[in-house]
């Protein structure tokens, strides 16, 4: 599978500040690809280098295999893009924006556009400056996919979008991969996120901390696991065991994340009389947090994860 971007110590600074530092990752064709972070960890940095909109300070990126900065024209045109804060005209209609892209593309076939329009329930009519943000966010939507490129760079895509239509927006990328396009796709909507891509990395103030799947990133993150007792615990029973930590106790009830087995745990339960155990693995969100914390993701979570 070729590489549709790829990126080798790709750094950038602004004067002293760090936007990103030493990127290296590869997004396949067909895949989606999920880019995770809080505000201000250099996820939109790293868009606007794969675009060509910044010149990287240190190393480089390449996407279809070429330089962003010198072959932009060639890029941006199997590139849709949606930005994290879309800017419409305001006095210009949907219709307007969507006619005006169009035309600056070239394109003369209206049947994937229209289907959007219809698809996502657009409002074309009215000035952008009298709609919602959800409704400004289909516009958007369909100003990314309406000429079906190759690659959709994606910015925080359902910000402002109702739960039904976030659904319809999970699909929409899901049936543009299994036709073989690329989705690398920015987000902190952990949810939204780990229902669509293949592959994520987590980027924390401007360096890659962990790449891999979205399974593997659960398997190495801390399971969580809930007994409730007919009588009061001593919650230091469980936290004097290797890899567990107290998440919360009010006496019978005790909620423990593990990182390792779990029969050391179980065998210490045992012996108190647990009337309900509930065990469950971490969810997306959960290892976010994990690397996140305070403490060094590399002090809890395993060496195969680690992004070095």
């Amino acid at each position: 599978m070729s590489a549709v971007i790829s990126t080798e110590c790709l750094t950038k600074y602004f004067g002293a500040h760090r936007g990103v530092d030493g990127l290296d990752f590869e997004v396949t064709r067909g895949e989606t690809f999920g880019f995770l972070g809080p505000n201000g960890s250099g996820k939109s940095t790293t868009i606007r280098l794969l675009l060509g909109l910044y010149h990287p300070t240190a190393g480089h990126a390449k996407v279809f295999g070429q330089d962003p900065n010198r072959h932009a024209v060639a890029i941006l045109g199997k590139i849709g893009y949606l930005p994290g804060e879309l800017v419409l005209y305001p006095r210009l209609t949907g219709r307007e924006h969507i006619d005006f892209v169009a035309h600056s593309r070239g394109m003369s076939d209206r049947t994937e556009r229209d289907q959007l329009v219809e698809r996502f329930g657009v409002i074309v009519d009215r000035p952008a400056h009298t709609l919602s943000k959800g409704n400004r966010q289909k516009i958007g939507i369909v100003l990314a996919f309406m000429h079906r490129p190759e690659l959709l760079i994606l910015d925080e895509p359902t910000s402002g979008l109702d739960p039904l239509m976030k659904d319809e927006f999970h699909r929409l990328v899901r049936e543009t991969v299994s036709e073989g396009r690329t989705v690398f796709l920015s987000s902190h909507e952990l949810d939204d996120v780990q229902r669509v891509v293949d592959r994520v990395a987590i980027i924390k103030e401007g360096e890659l901390i962990v790449t891999g799947t979205v399974d593997d990133l659960r398997k190495a993150a801390p399971r969580t696991i809930e007994f409730r007792f007919p009588v009061n615990v001593d919650p230091e029973v469980f936290a004097a065991i290797e890899g567990v930590r107290v998440l919360d106790t009010d006496g019978r009830h005790i909620r423990l994340s593990l990182q390792g087995p779990v029969a050391s745990v179980l065998q210490a339960a045992s012996e108190l009389d647990p009337i309900d155990v509930v065990a469950r693995p971490a969810d997306l969100d959960e290892v976010f947090l994990a690397y996140y914390r305070d403490t060094s993701a590399d002090e809890s979570l395993p060496e195969k994860t680690r992004e070095h």
